[in-house]
C-alpha cells in the first residue's frame, strides 16, 4: 500500500494556507500531468484532473486553516498520532489530498477534484463551474474513520461594524490578555465546552466594571473557536491575574472607547455556542461563534460571527436574529459567505460506501456532521450526482493540537480503494 503518510509530510513543506495556496496548486496540476491526465483549472484555483470516461469523483480541498507557527510545521509522531510543533498541522485536508495522489500513481480513470480556498467560506466550490462526467462524488473531507456522513450544516459568517469615537481615560494602564487556549473547529466542537477566550477576557473586565476599555482584539479566524484574546484597559483601581487571565501593568495613557464597557457588556452575555441540540441525531442543531473581536484607535469596532444550522430555516432564523441584535446594539451588520446545508439523503452510493466501510473496520454508521462541507453546495450544483463523506480521524482541526490517526489513514485508505474497486471494476477487493 502506498505510504500516505510520507506524501502527506511532503505536502505540509508546501505552503498552502487559504488564499496563499499557488505554490500546493501548482505541485497538483504538475503532479497530475506527469502521471498521465488531463487537468483544468478555473478561474477561482480549483482542479480538476481526470482519464477516460470516470463514472466516480474524489473530491477534497487543498487549502488549510494556518494556526501557530504554519505555514512553517514541523511533523512528529505520538502514540500512533501525527502532530505538528506548535502549529495546526492541515491533516485537514491535506490527508485527502494525499490519498487521491496515490490512487493518481495508479493511472485509474477517475475525476479528481480540488477545490480551493474552502476552509474561507467554501470560496472554490461556490464558483465551480467544471462539467463533471461523474455519477457518484466521494467526498474525503470527514474526520471520523468508520462513519459515512450523507449531511452537513449550512453555514453564514456576519460581520458587524460601528464607527466609533474615544475620549480621554483615567487610572492606571494595564494589558489583559487570555492566550493560550485550546481552540478549535467553530462546527465539530461547538458542543465540547472549549471555552472562548474573547469571553473569557471579557468576562473578566465585565467583573471589574470600573475598567475603560483602549483597544481589543481577540480571535484567529471565522470558523475557530478564540483561542487567545488581549485587551488594553485603563482602571482606577489595581487589576491582577486571575485563573487564565494575565494582567501587566504598562507605561501608557492612552484614550478609550465611548462605548468600551457597553462593548464589553454586551460581548460577555453573548450566548456563544449551541442555540438548539437535535435529539434525534444527538448534536447540535443550530450554534453561533463569535470568533473575532477587533478595535482601533479610533474606537472603530468589528466582529466577526459564524452561524451554522441543520437546516436552512434554522440558519436563516439564526442569522436574522443576530442580525437584529447587533442592529440594536448600533451596529453596522453584512452577511456574507453562506452557504447550503446538505440534507440528509440514503441511496445505493452510500450503502455501497457503507458497506466497505464494515469491511475493513467491522462496523460502520451513516450520520450527518454540524460543519459546512462542500457537498452542501456540489449538490446543489450537480443534482444528478450521487454524495457520500468519509475520511480518517482528525482531532481539533483548525488549531495547534490538530492531530490525525495514522492507523486511521491507513485504514481509511483500504476503505477508499475498495469503492474506487467496486465502482470501477464492479469487483469487491483492494487495488
Amino acid at each position: 500500500m502506498e505510504n500516505i503518510e510520507k506524501k502527506f509530510i511532503q505536502l505540509t513543506q508546501i505552503p498552502h494556507c487559504s488564499h496563499q495556496a499557488e505554490a500546493l496548486r501548482n505541485f497538483l496540476v504538475d503532479f497530475a500531468r506527469e502521471r498521465g491526465y488531463r487537468v483544468e483549472v478555473d478561474s477561482a484555483d480549483n482542479i480538476l484532473a481526470y482519464k477516460g470516461k470516470p463514472t466516480l469523483c474524489l473530491q477534497a480541498h487543498y487549502d488549510m486553516v494556518c494556526m501557530g507557527k504554519a505555514p512553517e510545521i514541523e511533523t512528529y509522531e505520538e502514540g500512533g498520532w501525527l502532530k505538528a510543533r506548535d502549529a495546526s498541522l492541515g491533516a485537514d485536508n491535506g490527508v485527502a489530498v494525499a490519498m487521491m495522489m496515490a490512487l493518481m500513481e495508479r493511472s485509474l480513470e477517475l475525476e479528481f477534484l480540488f477545490t480551493a480556498d474552502e476552509e474561507v467560506g467554501l470560496v472554490g466550490a461556490n464558483a465551480l463551474d467544471f462539467p463533471l462526467y461523474s455519477k457518484q462524488m466521494l467526498n474525503l473531507d470527514f474526520e471520523e474513520e468508520a462513519e459515512v456522513c450523507i449531511g452537513c450544516a449550512g453555514g453564514a459568517d456576519i460581520v458587524a461594524s460601528k464607527q466609533g469615537s474615544t475620549v480621554e481615560g483615567s487610572g492606571a494602564c494595564y494589558e489583559v490578555s487570555v492566550k493560550g487556549l485550546p481552540g478549535g473547529h467553530s462546527g465539530v466542537d461547538i458542543d465540547k465546552g472549549i471555552p472562548s477566550a474573547i469571553q473569557v477576557l471579557t468576562g473578566y473586565l465585565e467583573r471589574h466594571g470600573v475598567v475603560q476599555l483602549s483597544v481589543l482584539h481577540g480571535g484567529e479566524r471565522s470558523n475557530s473557536i478564540p483561542a487567545n484574546a488581549v485587551a488594553v484597559v485603563r482602571s482606577d483601581t489595581t487589576l491582577e491575574a486571575e485563573g487564565e487571565v494575565a494582567v501587566r501593568l504598562l507605561k501608557e495613557h492612552p484614550s478609550v472607547l465611548t462605548e468600551g464597557r457597553r462593548l464589553i457588556r454586551y460581548i460577555s452575555q453573548f450566548a456563544q455556542g449551541v442555540r438548539e441540540t437535535d435529539a434525534v441525531l444527538g448534536m447540535p442543531h443550530s450554534s453561533i461563534n463569535l470568533a473575532i473581536v477587533h478595535t482601533d484607535t479610533l474606537g472603530n469596532i468589528t466582529i466577526e460571527y459564524s452561524a451554522r444550522a441543520m437546516d436552512m430555516e434554522a440558519l436563516s432564523a439564526l442569522t436574522e436574529e443576530t442580525v437584529q441584535t447587533c442592529e440594536v446594539w448600533g451596529f453596522e451588520v453584512q452577511v456574507k459567505d453562506k452557504y447550503p446545508a446538505w440534507r440528509p439523503q440514503s441511496n445505493d452510493f452510500t450503502a455501497l460506501v457503507g458497506k466497505h466501510m464494515k469491511g475493513v473496520f467491522g462496523h460502520s454508521r451513516t450520520m450527518a456532521i454540524h460543519a459546512g462541507l462542500e457537498c452542501g453546495i456540489l449538490s446543489r450544483k450537480y443534482p444528478n450526482i450521487q454524495f457520500a463523506s468519509i475520511g480518517p480521524t482528525i482531532k481539533y482541526p483548525h488549531s495547534t493540537r490538530e492531530m490525525v490517526n495514522l492507523k486511521s489513514v491507513e485504514d481509511t485508505y483500504a476503505v477508499l480503494c475498495r469503492i474506487v474497486s467496486d465502482v470501477e471494476l464492479g469487483v469487491d477487493v483492494d487495488l
